[in-house]
């Protein structure tokens, strides 16, 4: 990705990046123009859409890190936003990801909050998330897409329907397939194209990652904010950034 970047005169220093990139720009009369492609183009007016350059809109972005007492393993639990309206993020640290859709932040004391979730497609076996359920007295196969696993107990409550079933075999782990029920001593999967258990392995389950909220865990976090293209004309401001954090003991 290509950026502009200014130096200016009076502070002796780079001073910005710009994600615009002009043929020329110059300021004169407290006023900024640039030219691109031959045209023209006067920047901070209100008579065009913000984020719109040259004829092309640009979404809102924000990109920083949180670094509070760096040589210390901390987990991130959520995101705070000190702003007019609540922002889609995405988060990144050294051990881990995640993100937090828009629509999943809560208006508290006039401050945006919301719990970072795994990433969808994350199955780090190693996650606190991945729970054992116990040995599998028999299964019904015959139908691969809703295959029955039956146990000589009624399984933990906290298993639903979404939530991945893994099977230990051989010294190694293999996901089963999505559960799609439960019921009684009995856990239905969909293991159209994963490993079926056997009688006597020992099955284990992963929450679903959109449902929990263990945060990220690492030495540092940085984010990335993001509004899209279709609100980019829309007036928002931030102030402040912040998460709810604390040490990690493994």
């Amino acid at each position: 990705m290509s950026y502009t970047l200014t130096y200016s005169e009076s502070a002796k220093g780079w001073t910005s990046f710009y994600s615009f990139k002009p043929e020329i720009m110059i300021g004169m009369n407290n006023r900024f123009y640039s030219f691109y492609r031959g045209n023209l183009y006067i920047h901070n007016s209100n008579n065009v859409e913000r984020n719109k350059f040259y004829g092309e809109k640009y979404k809102s972005t924000i990109t920083g890190v949180i670094n509070d007492s760096p040589s210390e393993v901390k987990t991130f639990k959520t995101i705070s936003l000190e702003s007019t309206a609540p922002w889609s993020c995405t988060v990144t640290s050294d051990l881990g990801s995640g993100y937090i859709d828009k629509n999943w932040f809560t208006l508290k004391e006039g401050d945006y909050y919301a719990h970072i979730r795994r990433n969808s497609n994350d199955s780090v076996l190693e996650m606190r998330s991945l729970q054992g359920i116990g040995t599998v007295s028999s299964v019904d196969s015959s139908v691969p897409a809703s295959t029955v696993i039956t146990f000589s107990f009624k399984p933990d409550s906290m298993i639903s329907s979404g939530d991945k079933m893994y099977v230990s075999t051989g010294g190694s782990v293999a996901i089963v397939g999505t559960i799609t029920s439960t019921s009684g001593n009995d856990i239905t999967v969909d293991a159209s194209s994963g490993t079926i258990p056997s009688p006597s392995n020992f099955v284990m389950y992963m929450k679903n990652p959109i449902a929990e909220s263990y945060g990220t865990t690492g030495y540092y976090l940085e984010y990335h904010l993001e509004l899209p293209v279709d609100s980019s004309n829309v007036f928002v401001e931030i102030f402040g950034i912040g998460s709810s954090l604390f040490k990690s003991y493994p």
